[in-house]
């Protein structure tokens, strides 16, 4: 009896101890389970699309699984940006052409500016290019071709750093949201409630601010800004005033001309200016005066009558 007792004993110890067993390593599963579950409602919406740019890479390196293996190796996230100063004789030509090559690039023009002339051409445009940043250097080279280059210029910043920070940042943000929102389920009192809805709120600006930045460094490292500036080759008006020398010296003769009759005309009427009141008085003291002499003249001319005894003598 002792012997089927400590058997009995023995058998239900087994089972406790199985049944024990079970238990902890479905608790563990379940767990398991759970931590997966809170993993991919952490993961950030953007990086389902997986490798646009360099940013969603490193996004992807960050918020990877730590257990499942060797993190994928990190890139770096450049910002590009670009100046070109072209000439040409054609600017609408060349403007065409700027066109073209965005096209084959897979960019866009984002910003045009034309100026023209009295006569409707194009003598200047300035256009805003978004390049595809990984053909940012061969698009690049290839503007620079278009037409004659006046200068060029690029710089390119590695924000990588930012990114990494940025990233983190929101990973942090958004687990201390989802903290909040299970203290707030389990708040009771009005003023618990209002204290964590504050906290919320001041956390979910913090995060929608870090969320914009976010936007931003992967609009400046998935497309690269090239400036491009097309002016007309100062030659060009030259060359149609060469058209026109003799009609320019037919009319410059005749405009010095007309100047020197002008000028000779002004001058003579400056003088008889001067000279018209000095006229005047002449006029009116000297006439009189010319008339009295003029009689003068007259009465000495006329002979005096002959002696009476001369007349009957002869």
């Amino acid at each position: 009896m002792r012997h089927s007792r400590a058997l009995v004993v023995a058998v239900l110890s087994a089972v406790l101890l199985l049944s024990a067993c079970s238990s902890g390593g479905g608790d563990s599963d379940s767990g398991g389970g759970n931590a997966a579950a809170d993993g991919e409602a952490a993961a950030p919406a953007e990086d389902a699309a997986g490798g646009r740019n360099a940013l969603e890479a490193n996004e992807a390196a960050l918020t990877s699984d730590p257990d499942a293996g060797e993190p994928p190796a990190m890139e770096r996230a450049i910002i590009s940006t670009g100046d070109v100063q072209l000439e040409s004789d054609d600017v609408e030509k060349a403007v065409f052409d700027v066109q073209a090559l965005v096209d084959r690039y897979g960019g866009e023009i984002t910003d045009r500016e034309t100026n023209t002339d009295d006569e409707g051409d194009v003598r200047m445009a300035r256009l805003v290019l978004r390049i595809p940043a990984t053909k940012f250097s061969d698009a690049f080279g290839d503007l620079e071709e278009v037409a004659d280059l006046k200068s060029s210029s690029s710089t390119s910043e590695d924000v990588t750093t930012k990114v990494i920070d940025n990233t983190v940042r929101i990973r942090a943000q958004r687990r201390s949201l989802r903290r909040i929102e299970i203290l707030l389920d389990q708040a009771v009192s009005i003023r618990d409630i209002v204290a964590i809805e504050s906290q919320l709120t001041r956390r979910q600006a913090d995060l929608d601010s870090l969320e914009q930045q976010q936007a931003f460094l992967r609009d400046q490292t998935s497309m690269s800004t090239v400036t491009v500036n097309i002016q007309l080759t100062p030659d060009e008006p030259a060359k149609k005033n060469e058209k026109d020398d003799h009609a320019a010296g037919f009319l410059s003769g005749l405009e010095n001309g007309t100047k020197a009759l002008v000028f000779f005309a002004v001058g003579l009427a400056t003088v008889i200016g001067a000279l018209l009141p000095w006229a005047l008085v002449l006029l009116v003291v000297g006439g009189p005066l010319w008339l009295l002499i003029r009689r003068l003249r007259r009465r000495d001319a006329v002979p005096a009558p002959a002696p009476a005894g001369d007349v009957d003598g002869g």
